[in-house]
């Protein structure tokens, strides 16, 4: 019996546990179990219920076959609203809501900007008022909390009542309640009784974070939890930022035991155009061309190394590459080199990055006048040494980019995966009264509302991992620097548009500048994510994102490695890719 199930394992004798998923996929095999004495859990039994009901509407949406769904057009979107609703709406997202009342569950993959925070607040009103849900749990990363309070407090002529879960008792009285993934573990308990109480509703804000489905613990709790809500909605910008897997995940948990199997058979033996047309119906989306947003102009800036720069590049990657060759690409050589790609990452910038700092944070002594190079140095000097005698390439760009901006009176925002690069850039950049966001910042949004309001500041320098997600920085500033990226495609598109999102001024000019080091790994990394951005695109059937890939997500190793990098990185490393 164990066999007739995908990824069931025995834990004792006469215990089998199978992941939910797979569970409602096959459900019927219980049918040659040999005894008739079969007891079913009430709660299991519902579950399955509603899972055959559920395929039988998807599966109807998807082939045309049986009767048609019923439809919700744009125009009855305002009608389904009222009573309660303030917001205004623009016509796609109000197409957007309408598809989504159309569906029992649903994705809306629409770009980042385009609002989906305040459809999906619009479904839930909308099922409110007819009755199918009374509450909502959100899952969002933390710097995406305050977009939903604002967003309920805009919406709602009588706001409901918001609970931000942080690690103490649920509000019994909340109407809302928004929680970070981090929590998500240590919460299902609570959670699960919460969302079984009454009927309610699941979102899931940059539900790319459970890429990893039930491999993953976020992906793991999100599955789990996804059944016991009345209606479940995915929100992401970015769903396959890796490929179809990521994709499938996400299917998973709108359509328990049918969606990621339907994801799967999409895409074999067929285009990625012919896969997007088939899975189109079960999502929305708003492209960048539908925002009418003024164009991006993306550039890569090519640098190259000076003389003992490239000489210390070269060594860190022939002595890394040492170290984890034979790895193999399980998941220990994957995390291996991960662990690499983020040293070569650093190397590309300054290979000092490398070297033990007084403390994580320290900056490097660009900004000290030019030594003269001593005569045959160790490579361990020069490593420790090197930003007296040489500058970084990058960072004396991005410098001159920022201060070439701030003469036109434009700001900037700089990202860079490193906090000391960061650091670094503060004290060079000093003459522009920067402000910095990072992990370890104790006054953020007082930094990020003195970039906003102090025209002094012409300067913002974050990380994608810190300020990537949740924030809008379009009304004031234009202008985006990449000091280094690493493999994560999802990450690096919610950070552009953080400066390129709805609400731009018609005629704006935004720019955005990626420093590339010449025959580094950086080199590698705009290859792949090049890819990853065709992938998507044509997944998406959205030639917005495929634009991007003229530039020629939380990540499973160290730099959002992914098995599908590990031949283009290995070509870097080695000379020639291995198997």
């Amino acid at each position: 019996m164990a066999r007739r199930f995908r990824g069931s394992a025995h834990r004792s004798p006469d215990t089998v546990h199978v992941p939910l998923d797979d569970f409602l996929s096959a459900f019927q095999a219980l049918q040659h179990w040999p005894s008739q004495d079969v007891r079913w859990d009430t709660s299991v039994a519902n579950l399955v219920k509603d899972s055959v009901r559920e395929a039988g509407e998807a599966s109807a949406r998807l082939n045309g076959d049986g009767p048609a769904p019923s439809e919700v057009s744009a125009d009855e979107v305002g009608e389904l609203l009222e009573p309660g609703w303030l917001a205004p709406l623009t016509a796609f997202q109000r197409r957007d809501i309408g598809r989504l009342l159309s569906m029992r569950h649903g994705a809306n993959f629409s770009v980042p900007g385009a609002g989906k925070t305040r459809v999906a607040l619009a479904d839930f009103h909308a099922s409110r008022n007819r009755g199918e849900v009374f509450r909502m749990l959100v899952v969002a990363p933390k710097s995406a909390h305050g977009s939903w309070t604002e967003e309920v407090k805009l919406c709602f002529e009588k706001p409901p009542v918001v609970h931000i879960a942080d690690g103490g008792m649920l509000d019994p009285l909340a109407e809302v309640v928004v929680i970070n993934y981090e929590r998500l573990a240590g919460s299902q308990d609570a959670l699960a009784k919460w969302l079984s109480a009454e009927p309610s509703m699941l979102v899931l804000d940059e539900a790319h974070r459970m890429k990893r489905g039930a491999q993953g613990v976020y992906g793991a709790v999100c599955l789990s939890l996804g059944p016991l809500a009345r209606r479940r909605l995915a929100l992401s910008g970015t769903p396959a930022p890796n490929g179809a897997k990521d994709l499938q995940s996400l299917f998973s948990f709108v359509w328990p035991g049918q969606g990621g199997r339907r994801v799967e058979r999409a895409i074999a033996d067929r285009s990625l155009r012919e896969a997007s047309a088939e899975l189109k119906p079960l999502f929305c989306r708003t492209t960048k061309q539908e925002l009418g947003l003024p164009p991006l102009d993306p550039r890569v800036v090519r640098v190259g190394l000076d003389d003992w720069h490239r000489e210390l590049y070269s060594a860190i990657a022939g002595e890394e590459g040492l170290r984890a060759a034979g790895s193999g690409q399980g998941s220990e050589g994957l995390e291996k080199y991960g662990r690499v790609s983020m040293y070569l990452i650093m190397a590309a910038a300054s290979p000092a990055l490398l070297s033990e700092g007084g403390s994580r944070y320290e900056p490097l002594p660009y900004d000290l006048p030019r030594l003269e190079v001593p005569r045959n140095p160790s490579l361990k000097h020069m490593l420790d040494n090197l930003p007296r005698y040489e500058d970084s390439p990058k960072y004396k760009k991005a410098c001159e980019i920022v201060r070439a901006n701030a003469a036109r009176g434009r700001k900037t925002i700089v990202w860079s995966t490193f906090v000391r690069s960061l650091t670094t850039l503060e004290r060079m950049l000093g003459d522009c009264a920067p402000a910095v966001v990072h992990g370890g910042t104790p006054d953020r949004d007082e930094q990020i509302e003195r970039f906003r309001k102090d025209p002094g500041c012409l300067v913002l320098l974050s990380n994608p991992a810190t300020l990537g997600e949740g924030i809008s920085l379009h009304q004031v500033c234009h202008e985006a620097v990449y000091v280094d990226r690493d493999f994560t495609a999802g990450r690096f598109l919610q950070s552009l548009d953080r400066i390129h999102r709805l609400g731009l001024a018609p005629g704006t000019e935004t720019n955005v500048r990626i420093l590339v080091a010449e025959k580094t790994i950086d080199e590698v990394i705009e290859e792949r994510l090049a890819a990853k951005l065709r992938f998507m695109g044509a997944v998406l059937d959205d030639p917005g994102v495929e634009q991007l890939a003229d530039l020629a997500d939380e990540p499973a190793a160290p730099a959002g490695l992914e098995r599908s990098d590990m031949g283009a990185l290995l070509d870097h490393l080695y000379g020639a890719p291995r198997q």
